[in-house]
């Protein structure tokens, strides 16, 4: 037989049960209804029996009809105390009977009964684990774990597959002192103070994630908004909504009872907030989206899933365990994303246990689609979302005023936040400072190299003036320097040269080199202002030519060389040098010819 999928829903009068049956014989079918019973048969569909939070009575308002278009029945039955609000109509497990055992024990059956009972008779319930001494004793075989420590020797069988889903090495053998113990050491040596002050410095990123707004806090604003419209303290469908796939998740649970003793049901409480605050954290970093990080996250951040931690003695001890291991592992490392889940996770539970059961069936899912993760449905999730349906909305109540109460700052991470964001604080305020003076110091050098580049300008243009009119006067001055240096060789030249007349006699000057020279040379002479000692040569030369043209037998070269004067007159000397006798001293002339001189014989022997 297949179980149908169905819904209930109420008003102050009637409970309505909604059940499609596709493809169903609407001709055949049967309904059985009394005191808190209700059951349903439409071949091939079963529904055995559902347990009801409240009676129902038939008095002739029932009412049943069928939409052949959806295939669904809808059937309408009256309460039996008009205005009674039944709770829980949307926890579906539990509304489904458990199956009986075929070995039945009624001795653990009515134990079950009177363990419930005395749980729902407790009118205040102390968050506080109790204290209890320590006692030598003969430790276990093996280490319970699980939801309420109800399993143990699974990791035995399954260690190898299962090293990746927590981080504690072999569990069954672990203490749960021992386990804290190296969680924290875990944690102390995972903490990354760079890590965490580049999220507390540049958190753009962090500011953007908590503006996201998840579906609870819609859900919790309307709650608020119509909290004086009723006085009643129950959960409502306007506020939570499931989905047909979470209806579908619901109803393939088998439902269960727990025996839990006090100490085990703290554990399954604090359990519970432990992983809230990681599936809320996991829902604001990715703003709502599943992706591959998504099982990791939830896992690794709760220390319920991760380590199998079980040694929870108050909230207190849970928020510090979450943020420790916030600052941690995950990507974004910010105590803000930590009082963020805080929030949410209060909001969840003010929502009621439908809210909760959502956000489980959520981890449930996210687990059966991870292959490491799905057996951490079998440990803790699947149970969470069957024992959840069965809890008083005033235990929930309660645990969130708890919770509300509990404080939680950076001082108690026990990692030093705020000396490592005082002393952040410091560095940066001094790496400003410096950066500050460089500037007004490069500021000023830039200035400086202005000014000096200006006068350097400034200079290079005078310079290369300067330089302009020195290369000017250089070459000017090389080339006179040229034209004298070539005079003086010209003139040393013919100082050493055979001073030969018109007759073909050799003479001691050799000045007529001077006097049938080029044009060039004689300007250049006479431009010239050659020293003293080269002038009185000169000179001296001169006046040799001048007595050499008195001689008779020298007439033409006389000639010659008074022709030249006449064209180029040279200024008289103003000494002439005499020896004791009376006679004038000649230039000693070397035995080189001079051959204007000779080309001037020549002409007088044409003549």
């Amino acid at each position: 037989m297949i179980t149908p999928a169905f819904e209930l829903t109420q008003d102050p009068d009637f409970l309505t049960v909604k059940i499609r049956v596709p493809y169903a014989r609407a001709s055949e079918f049967d309904i059985y209804f009394e005191g808190e019973d209700f059951k349903f048969y439409a071949k091939p569909y079963f529904l055995r029996q559902l347990t009801l939070p409240g009676k129902i009575v038939e008095d002739g308002r029932e009412k049943a009809s069928y939409n052949t278009d959806e295939g669904t029945f809808t059937i309408r039955l009256p309460k039996e105390t008009p205005g009674q609000y039944f709770e829980g109509l949307d926890m579906l497990t539990s509304l489904l009977a458990p199956k009986k055992s075929r070995s039945a024990k009624p001795l653990v059956e009515e134990l079950a009964a009177s363990a419930e009972l005395s749980e729902d008779n407790e009118e205040e319930f102390d968050w506080e684990v109790e204290q209890i001494p320590y006692e030598e004793s003969t430790p276990p075989r093996q280490h319970p774990y699980g939801f309420g420590n109800l399993r143990s020797g699974v990791f035995q069988r399954l260690q190898d597959e299962l090293s990746d889903v927590i981080d504690i090495k072999d569990p069954d053998q672990t203490p749960a002192e021992e386990r804290r113990r190296k969680r924290l050491a875990a944690e102390a040596a995972k903490f990354e103070p760079d890590h965490y002050l580049a999220d507390f410095f540049e958190d753009e990123a962090i500011k953007h994630l908590l503006k996201y707004k998840p579906w609870w806090i819609d859900a919790h604003k309307k709650m608020t908004a119509l909290q004086g419209e009723s006085h009643q303290e129950h959960d409502s469908p306007a506020y939570v909504v499931f989905s047909e796939e979470e209806r579908e998740q619901m109803r393939k649970f088998t439902n269960k009872s727990y025996l839990l003793d006090k100490r085990s049901r703290h554990h399954v409480y604090l359990g519970l907030i432990d992983i809230l605050l990681a599936y809320c954290y996991e829902i604001c970093v990715n703003e709502g989206d599943k992706n591959v990080e998504s099982s990791w996250n939830i896992r690794k951040l709760s220390a319920t899933l991760c380590w199998l931690e079980v040694s929870f003695s108050s909230i207190h001890d849970v928020l510090v365990s979450f943020g420790r291991r916030v600052l941690c592992y995950p990507l974004y490392r910010h105590f803000g994303l930590v009082t963020r889940a805080f929030n949410d996770t209060v909001m969840i539970l003010q929502l009621g246990k439908a809210a909760v059961l959502k956000c489980l069936l959520d981890i449930h899912k996210i687990f059966m689609e991870s292959d490491p993760a799905y057996i951490l449905n079998d440990l803790f999730i699947t149970d969470y979302c069957i024992w959840i349906q069965k809890v008083k909305s005033k235990k929930l109540a309660a645990l969130c005023e708890s919770l509300q109460k509990t404080t939680l700052s950076k001082s108690h991470m026990g990692l030093e936040l705020e000396e490592l964001e005082a002393a952040a604080v410091l560095v940066q305020e001094e790496e400003k400072a410096l950066k500050a003076a460089g500037t007004v110091s490069k500021q000023q050098l830039l200035c400086s190299e202005s000014e000096t580049s200006d006068s350097e300008e400034s200079s290079s243009t005078s310079s290369s003036e300067t330089e302009g009119s020195d290369s000017d006067e250089q070459e000017s001055s090389t080339s006179e320097d040229g034209e004298i240096n070539s005079f003086q060789g010209t003139l040393q030249e013919e100082r050493t040269a055979p001073l030969i007349d018109c007759n073909g006699l050799r003479q001691g000057t050799n000045t007529s080199a001077m006097e049938v020279g080029d044009g060039k040379s004689k300007v250049s002479l006479q431009s010239m202002t050659p020293p003293g000692k080269l002038v009185e040569e000169l000179e001296m030369q001169i006046q040799s030519a001048m007595r050499l043209s008195e001689q008779p037998e020298g007439l033409a070269t006389a000639g010659c060389i008074s022709q030249e004067q006449d064209e180029n007159p040279v200024p008289e000397p103003d000494r002439f040098s005499e020896d004791a006798a009376g006679k004038g001293n000649f230039l000693e002339v070397s035995s080189k010819p001079n051959p204007f001189l000779f080309l001037c014989s020549t002409n007088e022997d044409e003549d």
